[in-house]
């Protein structure tokens, strides 16, 4: 069973009232991909602001931005669901959907990465940072196959899953936070445990990111490498 095929069925279900209502009303996919970059610009700025005036030990403007991350990931599959309902894709909206999703992925990079800097949590900053680099080649990876004729959709951590990742993970660390504060102790005696931070919720998922998106680039670029070479023969 392709369970990714059938959860987006699932939610083209529950979306497609929406879908009807904004062709009613005339919305275009462009103007949901720009809702989509201007929401992933507000929770760089949440993500800013905790960083500049938030509590070290308070995790929950994280939680907020990963609140409007995820929103702002249903905005990409609402444009491309409206385009193919409403019959109105076209090459350029496409040019721009993919235009905007950099920018947009890259400006929520630079939100946690200052968050995690200003905080002082430099080795989750250094994860951020890879995953960043790791993101964007996964896409450009993809980009540049396809410019040379090959169809490269492969890997597992294409942009749906990092913005899930993202943003799950950044919802349930200011909930936690929330809840238990900064640090939460195992009752323990032997053998002796540290605490564990919350912002680990965030950070951990964060590095695994980081490693498995620039294996999903690698992956790319030696599966491109096969078919470009069995076209030569």
């Amino acid at each position: 069973m392709d369970w990714k095929r059938s959860g987006q069925e699932l939610i083209y279900n529950l979306i497609n009232p929406l879908i009807n209502l904004l062709i009613k009303l005339g919305i275009t996919p462009n103007m949901i991909t720009f809702l989509g970059f201007i929401l992933n610009l507000l929770a760089t700025i949440i993500f800013i602001l905790g960083a500049e005036f938030g509590d070290r030990s308070d995790h929950s403007t994280i939680g907020y931005a990963g609140a409007i991350i995820l929103i702002a990931g249903l905005m990409d599959m609402v444009d491309g669901r409206l385009a193919r309902v409403g019959k109105s894709a076209s090459t350029y909206g496409a040019l721009f959907d993919s235009v905007l999703d950099r920018y947009s992925e890259l400006i929520m990079f630079l939100g946690i990465c200052y968050y995690l800097v200003a905080h002082h949590y430099f080795i989750g900053s250094i994860a951020a940072f890879v995953a960043m680099i790791g993101s964007i080649m996964v896409s450009y990876t993809r980009a540049r196959a396809e410019g040379l004729g090959v169809d490269c959709s492969v890997g597992i951590m294409q942009r749906p899953e990092r913005i899930l990742i993202v943003g799950v993970s950044a919802v349930i660390c200011g909930l936690v936070s929330g809840f238990f504060g900064n640090s939460v102790y195992f009752d323990l005696n032997y053998p002796p445990l540290p605490k564990f931070q919350t912002i680990t919720i965030f950070s951990g998922p964060i590095f695994i990111l980081a490693i498995w998106a620039n294996l999903t680039a690698l992956r790319r670029l030696k599966f491109s490498k096969e078919q470009l070479e069995a076209q030569t023969k």
